[in-house]
């Protein structure tokens, strides 16, 4: 089961990603883990990729495709995979598609985590977490039962993500809408596109996902094995009796 979940930054696809590969069997992959991963190992994509990186520019679509065929080749990719924040582009989804068909993989579903911006920034810029144990908070959903106090190991001391900001956060929803959300039309004309609530309570996203997996993947075109020419029969002396 190859799967793409797509949706804003703080849809909470990490999250569902992980509850798939638990249920289901699939890899979750991140292209900047892969990357990162190359990097250290010294691989012959890695060194390709590092003085990219280095010098802070975007690696090219060329080396992600690549690094994602040489990472779902892995036995671990036997019950497939999930991709969490790619392809961002149409440029990006049609060669994921070229590469998967070169190696005779497909892909089977691509769920949308659709999320109310107001509401997902409000999620976001509220989040905390205990500086000792990172167990999470919320300003409005989930405060210490002693205020400045952890639940968990009793630390006093709080962090925030720096990028955990309303500006920040309309930033990276700005980005999405201008790269990412332009491929939606691409793969709701594959016929593997679905949508779930990712406002929604955790549990229920999850719900929802595995009903839209649960479903049988649809037949694209590109799948339809092409009917086989059979030559007609030669009329011989041994026919001429049959």
């Amino acid at each position: 089961m190859n799967i793409i979940l797509l949706g804003p930054p703080g849809a909470g696809k990490g999250t569902q990603a992980k509850r798939i590969e638990e249920r289901h069997g699939p890899v979750q992959l991140s292209t900047g883990d892969m990357l990162r991963s190359a990097i250290r190992a010294g691989s012959p994509l890695g060194q390709r990729a590092k003085p990219i990186m280095d010098a802070g520019k975007l690696v090219p679509d060329e080396i992600l495709i690549d690094m994602i065929a040489e990472r779902i080749a892995l036995p671990d990719c036997a019950r497939g995979f999930i991709l969490d924040g790619f392809p961002r582009t149409v440029v990006q989804a049609e060669a994921l598609d070229h590469m998967l068909a070169r190696i005779g993989k497909k892909l089977d579903h691509v769920i949308e985590m659709r999320v109310d911006e107001a509401a997902l920034v409000e999620r976001i810029t509220g989040r905390f977490t205990c500086a000792k144990c990172g167990t999470g908070y919320h300003d409005r959903y989930k405060q210490p039962k002693v205020q400045g106090v952890c639940d968990v190991c009793g630390a006093k001391e709080f962090t925030r993500r720096a990028d955990d900001t309303a500006e920040a956060m309309k930033t990276r929803l700005a980005a999405y809408h201008a790269q990412t959300a332009p491929i939606l039309p691409y793969y709701r004309s594959t016929g593997l596109y679905s949508a779930v609530d990712g406002m929604a309570e955790i549990d229920e996203v999850t719900r929802q996902i595995d009903a839209v997996l649960a479903k049988p993947p649809p037949v694209r075109l590109g799948d339809i094995p092409k009917p086989i020419k059979v030559a007609p029969r030669r009329r011989t002396e041994e026919t001429e009796g049959a």
